[in-house]
């Protein structure tokens, strides 16, 4: 390992007394060892002078590709993104104070999805760390603040502790149930010789194991069951086998949107993400049995908890998730595709179940299908040409919050397998262009390397667009399709719906995107004709790195059907 001269911190007014000498190595060689040693390809940040000393380590040793994001908010998304795509661990690295405080939003993002992510983050020297002291770059309360977005804080608090306290926080982010952990490294314990030459290993992950009686009893409710029903949700995303082989013997499946593809969304006894609609819910009504795997069943896709649905077992890595938002006949504490995958030793090759329940789930969705293209008018043509791509293509589906994902992008356009869907799942508009850039940078290490297909609004990129210019720098693989109404839309139509029209602060000024990419290099196309669209589609993914497709809807024209938001509660009234 080479060594590294001290490096002052200039934004610190006091002398670097800290600082190893040069024929020493310091933590932040041995960190940056460490998190290759893990297998850690690309991580991503911006560079400060309080993470330095690692990222020069970085650079130096040459195993870790750095990309640098335009803004800590950017490059958390992307380390989200890229560990939804690769199904392993994502790093950000972002220095401390305001900087750790950008990263907020997408951490809260990260968490909501149970990302397994690492977000490395400085902090002052450890002599002024929680005192406001320091000269610059001081949150005392920084610890707090990442304490409600992480699922787990660790600070790395002297030199003796680095690689231990590194493995600690891996194995915490990887260990079910998964999220985004924070690490924070002071300034100068990365500066300080380093006094270990121990290396990371291989950190535990770390599965709860479900009682074998608890299983038992839930087989035993399986088998006097005559319509059973399984909803998967995110934390059923390694369970695609048992979940799948349930189906097989007689199980109608459902997921969340976070779930969608942990049965094939081509398989014929399963209703997708078309979760909500009038007919499912008359089907539900027909069940008997409802097994929920690694699912909240969050309000947005439950009718505000108002949708009736059958009798419910659930199984989930998280205990405190048991109960909490519809009553259950019992909670088995484990994690999905081990416990699955037990369940079914327990029961028959073939379950005593209603062969009609496959048609009848078939018809729901193909009848769920039809009234969603109906709504969408001149819109059907990019559904369908998006549908008729992602899936053989496996290309990441990578989806911000607007009109067009909430129509059909969550539910129509089919994924390949789970880790390749990702989007804003806690709601949060604007994180879709830096999500496609970590999208396609994980995607880029699959074979073929398919592009990420990542569907944003004009509202939602403005919040983003940064960042257009580390997707040119990456030659990310990736086709943003922007769909570009002048305004925020949905807010519009939720004010035609619930304020009589008043669209006040909704109507946004928006910027020439052809001008814009062009002065970041970016390549840019513009379909104004929709019947041009999936030649159009098909150009961009054929072209190398990234492109925009802009498509614009005010000379295409709106929806056949207003979307006024997801409906809320019994009275179906929108947030």
């Amino acid at each position: 390992m080479k060594s590294l001269a001290a490096f002052p911190d200039t934004s610190d007014l006091s002398p670097a007394n800290d600082a190893a000498p040069a024929s020493l190595a310091i933590v932040g060689d041995q960190l940056a060892e460490a998190l290759a040693d893990l297998g850690v390809t690309t991580l991503f940040g911006v560079i400060s002078i309080h993470n330095m000393p690692i990222l020069d380590a970085i650079a130096r040793q040459g195993r870790i590709r750095f990309v640098p994001a335009r803004g800590e908010a950017g490059a958390m998304n992307m380390a989200d993104a890229y560990a939804r795509v690769t199904g392993g661990l994502g790093v950000i690295m972002s220095s401390t104070g305001t900087a750790a405080g950008n990263t907020a939003g997408g951490q809260v993002e990260a968490l909501t999805a149970g990302s397994r992510l690492l977000h490395i983050t400085s902090q002052v020297d450890t002599k002024f760390a929680d005192r406001d002291r320091a000269p610059i770059h001081d949150v005392p309360t920084q610890r707090k603040m990442l304490e409600g977005i992480s699922k787990a804080v660790f600070r790395i608090w002297d030199c003796h502790a680095a690689v231990g306290t590194l493995k600690a926080a891996v194995s915490a982010a990887l260990s079910a149930p998964t999220g985004p952990v924070s690490l924070e490294i002071p300034v100068d314990v990365q500066r300080a010789p380093i006094s270990s030459t121990a290396k990371i290993g291989k950190p535990a992950v770390l599965k709860p194991r479900a009682d074998d009686a608890e299983i038992e009893a839930l087989a035993a409710r399986i088998l006097k069951a005559k319509r059973p029903m399984i909803w998967l949700g995110g934390g059923a995303k390694d369970a695609g086998i048992p979940a799948t082989e349930l189906v097989e013997r007689g199980f109608g499946a459902v997921s969340s949107t976070n779930g969608r593809g942990v049965v094939a969304e081509t398989h014929p006894a399963t209703l997708g993400a078309f979760n909500m609609g009038p007919d499912a819910i008359k089907l539900y009504q027909t069940c008997d049995l409802m097994v929920v795997v690694g699912s909240r069943l969050r309000g947005n896709e439950t009718k505000d908890n108002d949708m009736p649905l059958p009798p419910i077992c659930q199984i989930d890595a998280e205990a405190s998730q048991g109960g909490r938002n519809y009553p259950v006949e019992m909670m088995i504490h484990g994690d999905a595709e081990d416990t699955l995958a037990r369940l079914l030793e327990m029961l028959p090759a073939k379950l005593d179940t209603d062969p009609n329940l496959p048609h009848e789930i078939a018809v729901v969705r193909a009848t769920a299908e039809g009234q969603m293209r109906a709504m969408l008018g001149p819109y059907r043509t990019v559904a369908d040409a998006l549908q008729e791509r992602v899936l053989p293509g496996r290309h990441p589906w990578v989806r911000d919050v607007t009109i067009t994902n909430s129509t059909f992008g969550n539910r129509y356009v089919q994924i390949a397998e789970p880790r390749l869907g990702v989007h804003a799942l806690g709601g949060g508009i604007g994180q879709g262009i830096a999500m496609g850039v970590g999208a396609a940078l994980a995607s880029a290490e699959e074979p073929g390397s398919p592009k990420a297909i990542t569907l944003v609004g004009d509202g939602g990129a403005m919040l983003g667009m940064a960042e257009l210019i580390t997707a040119v720098d990456e030659n990310a693989p990736l086709v943003y399709v922007l769909m570009n109404d002048s305004a925020y839309g949905v807010i519009q139509n939720i004010q035609d719906a619930q304020y009589d029209g008043r669209r006040h602060y909704s109507k946004i000024a928006v910027p020439n995107f052809a001008k814009l990419c062009d002065a970041v290099e970016m390549p840019h196309m513009k379909v104004d004709n929709i019947d041009a669209f999936a030649a159009a589609l098909d150009e961009a993914i054929a072209r190398p790195g990234p492109v925009v497709l802009e498509v614009d809807m005010v000379a295409i024209g709106p929806y056949a059907q207003q979307f006024a938001g997801p409906p809320a509660g019994a009275a179906g009234k929108a947030e």
